[in-house]
């Protein structure tokens, strides 16, 4: 039944009015419901662009050639016309040379075997005497590979007395040589056998119950709680070395930090839910100190940051984490490849649109990156100098641009102008030295070896793991930071280190540094 209309020109113009109130109050419950499907479609598409997609800010359609192949490795890497390297290309790092026959470009770690090929009969097939030999010719290398060998080394030790004082009726002393002391005591782990299986779970992300079955493949009955125990009682003669680089680090001009999730089941034998993190601190791009060190905490708090770089005053560069403002000495700098980021998601779909908001910003973004691209090389005041006069005009365009855009709340649009905005003085800081780098890519190049290992072993069983395995996170990114031979160098520290004691002093950890005069094994 139709609703009955007014009969006076009043009651028709409440009732007007009263429509148009419900009218808009629809229209209002419609567009908040359209803003909603927008942000729960740009949530969907960047969703499947994180499990589906490459890991890349270059903007690009989300179809199905840009899935991530599991299986097809192989396949998809094959190519037919990519020439076979020689072995002067595979040993030398800087670039591809021309054969050579000169062994000097090849470093000393790579043994050569000579195979000379000889004739089985030496006769000569026309008149059948012996021929002479007139000399070789150099025809081509092959790389070999010889699996890992195990040995168990017997340690015997030669004791003396005097006889002299024997015939005297003297007191006689037995004399004993000295034996190495053992990285753990009671133990069957060489130093040589520790640093093979740290290498192999922190480096090659090999976890313990797979290193179990390779020793199991070998005849050897050793339990991945067993190697558990090697890795956790060897990292205490790590600890010392790490604190001397944390207060080295820390006199450092410039830190970058950065941090990620680590699973911890157990702390201090109970069991524990949440999260806890992986923080990590790295040296600056010319640093002489090059490291990446390792923290594990149970939160992500600024507490972690107080503790650790409370004092510190030189720059500081992060995310946009305001956990970081806890440094309260240090000079804060922002990252722009987060910026960047927030607005390559606002183009899930790689829409080149130039006249969006959003494409005008990536635009200016990518233009600084570019200018500052082109000062690589220069020296450091020309730097500082070629950035106020380039990149601080495209900078103060930038923000004007961001003045003028209007976004949904929730939107990615509205996260990336957020972003910028709120870190404006942090993401301006690299205007201040032309040392300071425009992300905080260094940190988070840093991270990804945890990330990736993560990804095999999925968690640490206990807080005293999770503390081991920063102390050896910490010794291998820094040892490849300053180009050196990964197990020469756990070797090395595994040997020297129980020399020294339980309290080194810091001249005797000097000398174990990554960039320190090391034997020649270690490069």
């Amino acid at each position: 039944m139709a609703e009955k209309l007014p009969d006076n020109l009043e009651e028709a113009l409440e009732y007007i009015r009263k429509q148009q109130i419900e009218i808009d109050e629809l229209k209002a419950t419609v567009d908040k419901q359209i803003i909603m499907l927008s942000n729960l479609n740009e949530m969907l598409v960047k969703g499947r662009k994180a499990i589906f997609g490459k890991s890349s800010e270059q903007i690009c359609y989300i179809d199905g050639s840009e899935q991530l192949s599991l299986f097809n490795e192989a396949e998809q890497e094959y190519s037919a016309s990519n020439a076979e390297p020689t072995v002067e290309t595979i040993t030398v790092k800087s670039h591809p040379r021309k054969k050579r026959l000169s062994r000097e470009e090849l470093p000393d770690s790579v043994e050569h075997k000579k195979v000379v090929i000889d004739l089985e009969d030496k006769n000569c097939p026309e008149c059948g005497r012996e021929m002479v030999c007139i000399g070789e010719e150099f025809v081509r290398s092959e790389l070999n590979i010889i699996p890992a060998q195990i040995s168990v080394i017997d340690y015997y030790r030669k004791k003396y007395k005097c006889k002299s004082c024997e015939e005297d009726n003297l007191k006689t002393d037995i004399i004993a040589a000295e034996m190495p002391v053992p990285v753990i005591k009671k133990s069957m782990a060489s130093a040589g056998a520790i640093a093979y299986v740290i290498q192999q779970k922190y480096q090659m992300g090999t976890p313990l119950y797979r290193q179990e079955q390779y020793w199991k493949a070998q005849d050897i009955a050793l339990s991945r709680t067993t190697i558990a125990n090697w890795i956790i009682r060897s990292s205490n003669w790590i600890k010392p070395l790490w604190s001397r680089m944390m207060m080295l680090l820390k006199s450092e001009d410039i830190i970058h930090a950065d941090e990620t999730v680590l699973r911890v089941l157990k702390r201090d034998g109970k069991q524990v839910d949440g999260q806890s993190r992986c923080w990590v601190f790295c040296s600056g791009k010319d640093s002489e100190h090059k490291m990446s060190l390792y923290l594990y905490h149970p939160t992500r708090s600024a507490k972690v940051v107080e503790d650790n770089l409370g004092s510190y005053s030189g720059y500081l560069q992060t995310d946009g984490y305001t956990a970081y403002n806890a440094a309260v000495n240090a000079i804060r700098l922002g990252c722009w490849s987060h910026a960047r980021r927030k607005w390559v998601e606002c183009l899930p779909k790689g829409i080149d649109d130039k006249n969006s908001k959003a494409a005008q910003a990536l635009e200016l973004v990518e233009k600084i990156f570019a200018e500052d691209k082109g000062l690589e090389g220069l020296p450091i005041n020309e730097v500082y100098e070629q950035r106020l006069e380039r990149i601080k005009p495209i900078l103060d365009r930038y923000w004007e641009l961001l003045g003028n855009i209007s976004a949904n709340g929730g939107s990615n649009l509205c996260k990336a102008v957020t972003y910028s905005l709120n870190n404006k003085k942090e993401l301006e800081a690299f205007l201040l030295d032309g040392r300071l780098e425009l992300t905080n890519n260094r940190a988070e190049r840093a991270v990804k070896p945890f990330v990736m290992g993560r990804k095999n072993w999925l968690f640490a069983d206990t807080n005293k793991g999770a503390d081991a395995s920063m102390m050896w996170y910490s010794v291998i990114e820094s040892a490849k930071l300053n180009n050196l031979n990964v197990y020469g160098y756990l070797l090395h520290l595994l040997s020297e280190l129980p020399k020294l004691g339980e309290a080194p002093t810091d001249d005797q950890l000097d000398s174990l540094m990554p960039w320190a005069e090391l034997p020649k094994y270690c490069k």
